[in-house]
């Protein structure tokens, strides 16, 4: 592949990467906005499943070299950052 293509490849994967991050951003934002089944087994579950599904997503980027290591952590960062108003949020209610 010429570097041309692999940088076209990269942005492409970085942006399938960053449109599932908004997905799961969205789901945690809604939880944060209703609060009104903090803690619901349901609700961590698809959230544990999604964010495993997104790191293992990241992983086969950065492997295979589509995705700086960085930005793939960053991704994760953020959507952990979110987790963790929501845990604040869910135990202040």
């Amino acid at each position: 592949m010429t570097t041309n293509a692999m940088t076209s490849q990269g942005e492409k994967a970085y942006a399938l990467l960053k449109a599932d991050a908004e997905k799961i951003r969205r789901l945690i934002e809604v939880q944060l906005e209703n609060l009104t089944m903090p803690q619901c087994p349901l609700y961590e579950e698809v959230l544990d499943t999604r964010m495993f599904g997104l790191s293992r997503e990241i992983d086969f980027a950065i492997r295979l070299g589509l995705v700086e290591e960085e930005k793939g952590k960053n991704i994760l960062s953020e959507l952990e950052r979110k987790l963790a108003l929501l845990h604040e949020a869910s135990m202040s209610k």
